[in-house]
């Protein structure tokens, strides 16, 4: 794949609803995963790897926490004097106004487009979970001569969050010819995970036109208005492995299943890329046991840790049980505390002997800088 022909476009901030306790202060993108990533490493990892050298992250609030993680760029090879990585929040002459929704994010990015060489644009969010070949998506949208490609998994449908696309009908082409927006069913479907690629003017000429109509739903608008008119081809990727986050239950199924090592090869069969942060080596006490568990570096373990996924800067005390549980960086558990089931977030307090437990299908999710 020539990654000069591609403009990568992340959007950081949709579908944050679907994680409100774990997004209060900062993005989509910027919530950690899987011990050591943010969500945005893996469109932003799997961009690169397909020779993507110029990628835009749309942003619209709470940008902070973003903006420490991705800085220049340089983790991925971003930090370049041609192209590289471009922070996109809300602009506007005299004042500053939030994206109301994809479509004004775009157009108020038209710009960042139309000062672009690329001839097509790539777009992901940043809910979705997997390892994708750009370069394959490429091909097949150029082999078959589509105006728009659209990456699509088959699964169950994803609840909480809307504007999903579901393809009800793919000719033997694989062109779609009916689509549903936010279909209620509870049966396997094929669905977008809003991964989709195009050529640059197209995109342009239907945002501008999307715009100037006051329409406010890309998919609805732009995609499902356009099924007849544009060759609207559908991409499977089912065979990869293709979490989508779409609650706070989502995010737990989805770390929990890289406790299974086939998950994980899938996921990380191409390098996924993300700002380190130097620590010394995890500490185990001579009493400390561990099961089936992913630990970042930097942790002081002196307890039990059965099926977990520890970040870094974790420590969990003397005669500590920690079972089924997410704790995020710099997390302490107090020494005797019993914990199940339990998602916490960056710098939460446990202390000595306290008990908390939730369920597999009702995770108990703290927030940043709780005490408990």
């Amino acid at each position: 794949m020539n990654g000069k022909k591609v403009l990568g476009i992340i959007f950081a901030n949709i579908h944050e609803e679907a994680l409100d306790s774990l997004t209060a202060m900062r993005t989509m993108g910027s919530v950690p995963f899987c011990s050591r990533y943010r969500l945005i490493d893996f469109p932003l990892s799997n961009m690169v790897e397909s020779g993507i050298a110029k990628i835009g992250v749309v942003t619209n609030a709470n940008f902070r926490s973003l903006m420490d993680h991705i800085g220049t760029g340089k983790p991925w090879d971003l930090s370049r004097k041609t192209d590289g990585l471009f922070l996109l929040p809300p602009y506007s002459v005299g004042s500053v106004a939030m994206w109301g929704n994809r479509i004004d994010a775009l157009y108020g990015n038209m710009s960042f487009l139309q000062y672009s060489n690329q001839q097509y644009v790539v777009m992901a969010d940043c809910n979705n979970v997997l390892s994708v070949d750009y370069s394959a998506l490429l091909n097949a949208h150029e082999e078959s001569g589509a105006d728009i490609t659209i990456l699509g998994v088959r699964n169950k449908m994803p609840k909480n969050i809307g504007s999903i696309l579901t393809f009800d009908k793919v000719d033997e082409n694989g062109r779609i010819t009916e689509m549903s927006l936010d279909k209620k069913t509870d049966d396997e479907v094929f669905y977008s995970c809003n991964i989709m690629i195009m050529k640059k003017y197209l995109l342009e000429t239907l945002i501008t036109t999307a715009h100037s109509k006051n329409e406010i739903s890309f998919q609805r608008s732009i995609i499902m208005s356009n099924v007849k008119n544009l060759k609207i081809h559908a991409f499977d990727a089912t065979d990869s492995f293709v979490g989508t986050i779409d609650s706070i239950q989502g995010y737990y199924d989805i770390s929990m299943s890289l406790l299974e090592k086939e998950n994980r090869k899938k996921l990380f069969k191409s390098p996924v890329s993300t700002k380190e942060r130097d620590d010394m080596p995890t500490i185990y006490g001579i009493e400390s046991s561990l099961k089936n568990s992913l630990v970042a570096d930097g942790c002081i373990i002196e307890g039990k840790v059965d099926n977990c996924i520890i970040f870094k800067g974790v420590k969990i005390g003397k005669g500590a049980e920690v079972k089924n549980s997410i704790l995020m960086q710099d997390t302490v558990v107090g020494n005797d505390a019993k914990i199940s089931c339990v998602i916490a977030d960056k710098n939460v307090s446990i202390k000595d002997g306290a008990e908390l437990s939730g369920a597999d299908t009702f995770p108990v999710c703290l927030t940043k800088n709780t005490r408990v």
